[in-house]
């Protein structure tokens, strides 16, 4: 039997998952399973990156009729339980990209963390102090990472369209509304320039909480969209997800 093609993606990040948040998620998922082909979360699975969080949330993800292709955020990282996390979530129908890329119904989806590092001409460069090389480095390894995932889509498999998945943004666009002085901790340019050599169809990021909801690549076709809850409801999406045709 010929596989669903996808042509609705939902798609959310920051959803910071507690350890109180035993059925409030349920409802939430079964609305998304209805509306959607598949889901995509944009990091910050937990929220103060315990494992007891995520497997609470894999406990709600149960409720979730669909595909889900995660990649983790900061907040996962938080205490070091990152590998404990994305084993907890992970299952047949719960994918949780670190590098890696799934194609689901003719569409490729590939997933980094991202990093900071800063936009266009304040993009930060590897001089100075070995500190401030290893951050570069960090943000330089995020978008090899992508570029290998977005490259392995191409030699293995026959795609419609490629999607990242990303918790850090690749452009300035949709964090404006954060403080400018927080920018260069929020994105990344590399990973815009990543995106524009593999022609990707769109990106969604999360972590820039008072960000901007949709961007685009320095005018080439490349949407990019800002689905931390926090925007989206901003936005007034009573059921905080973004939905987007393909």
């Amino acid at each position: 039997m010929e596989e669903h093609k996808i042509t609705r993606i939902a798609a959310v990040g920051d959803i910071h998952v507690k350890e109180t948040d035993h059925g409030k998620w349920v409802d939430y998922f079964k609305e998304v399973s209805t509306n959607a082909d598949v889901l995509l979360i944009c990091g910050d699975l937990t929220d103060t990156g315990d494992e007891d969080e995520a497997q609470i949330l894999a406990n709600e993800l149960r409720a979730c009729t669909i595909p889900v292709i995660c990649v983790l955020g900061n907040h996962d990282y938080e205490k070091g339980r990152h590998k404990l996390i994305r084993q907890a979530i992970q299952n047949h129908n719960v994918h949780v990209l670190d590098g890696e890329a799934i194609v689901i119904g003719g569409i490729g989806f590939a997933g980094v963390k991202g990093f900071g590092g800063g936009f266009d001409r304040y993009l930060l460069t590897m001089f100075g102090e070995d500190a401030n090389k290893a951050y570069v480095q960090e943000s330089v390894d995020e978008a090899l990472h992508l570029e290998r995932a977005l490259q392995k889509l191409d030699s293995d498999h026959q795609v419609d369209k490629k999607i990242a998945v990303l918790h850090y943004s690749p452009i300035k666009a949709t964090v404006v509304g954060e403080p400018e002085e927080i920018f260069p901790f929020l994105g990344s340019s590399r990973l815009a320039e990543t995106l524009i050599r593999n022609n990707v169809a769109a990106a969604f990021h999360g972590h820039a909480h008072a960000g901007t909801l949709e961007g685009q690549i320095n005018n080439i076709n490349i949407k990019v969209f800002n689905v931390a809850k926090p925007v989206l409801v901003k936005a007034g999406y009573s059921c905080p997800y973004y939905l987007f045709e393909v």
